[in-house]
């Protein structure tokens, strides 16, 4: 049996017992990678090669950095803040998506998520709902927001990367906007409305305790401290501008991460065991140990079979508009499994090609590339913000293909009939 074939096999296996979750989803993530292994696939320095990933580093990092707006009480203002001036739920879920959706546009999804977390958490808390009922909008609003900016996301990037390399005209920074606005936009009074009856309600521990967090008074809390509240608040902002400038600075974002990770122990704002106890190591896992699938994937060729044998049905007789849709499914199917930068290095050259043999302007199939690699919201190993959500939020794996299936053909029937108004074929 070829690599490939065993690859597919084991992510079918996956992706069953996600579906059941008849193992904890950590678990079945590590399975995975061990079944990798075992089999041949990959080697023992690909298995556990996501603990080191830049991501990987990056979100553990953030948590700390994150949590320190916790136990400072930073979190708490800023969300009591926003409850001010937003008093239904209505008027939150909108204000948490809004900021993000910016935020996003120019930060990547991950950071964006990891930064806005605990600050939504503690809304949650101090509205008196739980985090499953704001945290997916989140993730979600991350990856709209990434639709706006060249640099919004890495799927962009990847895209463009192709399109320069092939002599094509690349899209402009602000270009994306003509899609990804009207996307944030739609997507978000969906998600306040028919979206937000799909997501669940379900209260866990992190519920509980961001409750009795946001409780206390800041006055009686030792660590609620005007000095401690700077450095937490500098510490944040810092990481924000070093992530904006990233390329001009020429630091690693997950540097950035664990540097103010660093400063906040360093300065007393936290303590060692704090710092540790803020790690979601189910997370961490979760994001680690699927990362090993995603590179037998692409080195074994099993993506290629998989986007070959969606294409191969069809051949170059549908037209442009059917070659479109197709090409979504395949890309939102792919990133929904491997990360957004490979599944659109990998769909951009196909997308190319079928655009030149049908003599047809590229644009219209790379931007549905774009949106489609973006468009992880049916799976919590999707992408790191959905997986980032995934145990504080209390969610199932169910919860994911309820809420992101409706916007998956939103997306669909927006690049099928409103992107090629906007780029058209001829």
């Amino acid at each position: 049996m070829s690599p490939a074939l065993i690859t597919i096999l084991i992510l079918l296996l996956a992706a069953i017992l996600f579906l059941t979750e008849k193992l904890p989803v950590a678990v079945t993530a590590m399975l995975t990678t061990v079944l990798l292994y075992v089999t041949g696939v990959i080697d023992a320095k690909v298995a556990f090669s996501g603990f080191t990933n830049n991501v990987v580093i990056l979100i553990t990092g953030m948590f700390v950095i994150g949590a320190s707006l916790f136990e400072t009480g930073v979190a708490k203002k800023i969300g009591g803040l926003i409850i001010r001036f937003a008093k239904t739920e209505k008027q939150l879920l909108f204000a948490i998506m809004l900021i993000t959706a910016l935020l996003s546009a120019f930060l990547s999804n991950t950071s964006t998520t990891a930064v806005m977390m605990p600050i939504v958490m503690v809304i949650a808390a101090s509205a008196g709902y739980s985090n499953s009922q704001f945290l997916m909008p989140l993730a979600y609003a991350s990856a709209f927001g990434g639709m706006i900016t060249l640099v919004g996301t890495n799927g962009n990037l990847a895209v463009q990367g192709v399109m320069e390399n092939q002599g094509v005209e690349g899209f402009g920074f602000f270009e994306f906007a003509y899609v990804g606005i009207p996307l944030t936009l739609i997507a978000t009074i969906y998600m306040m409305t028919i979206g937000r009856k799909l997501i669940p309600d379900r209260k866990g521990e992190l519920d509980v305790e961001m409750f009795k967090a946001s409780s206390e008074e800041g006055e009686n809390n030792p660590n609620h401290t005007p000095v401690k509240q700077i450095i937490s608040v500098s510490v944040l902002a810092l990481a924000v501008f070093f992530m904006v400038f990233e390329k001009q600075i020429g630091i690693p974002l997950h540097i950035v991460s664990v540097i103010g990770a660093l400063i906040i122990v360093i300065t007393g704002t936290m303590t060692e065991k704090q710092a540790f106890q803020s790690l979601d190591l189910s997370t961490i896992i979760l994001v680690a140990a699927m990362m090993p699938l995603a590179t037998a994937l692409d080195q074994t060729g099993a993506a290629v079979m998989i986007a070959d044998f969606v294409l191969g049905l069809i051949g170059e007789t549908g037209g442009p508009y059917v070659i479109t849709a197709v090409i979504f499914v395949v890309t939102a199917l792919l990133t929904s499994i491997m990360s957004n930068t490979a599944a659109a290095a990998l769909m951009a050259p196909i997308g190319l090609v079928l655009s030149v043999s049908l003599g047809a302007d590229p644009k219209a199939i790379l931007m549905t590339v774009c949106i489609a690699a973006n468009a992880a919201y049916a799976s919590p190993v999707g992408s790191p913000p959905n997986t980032m959500i995934y145990g504080p939020g209390n969610y199932k794996f169910t919860d994911y293909i309820k809420n992101g299936v409706p916007i998956l053909i939103i997306q669909l029937i927006l690049c099928v009939f409103v992107v090629p108004m906007i780029w058209p074929f001829y």
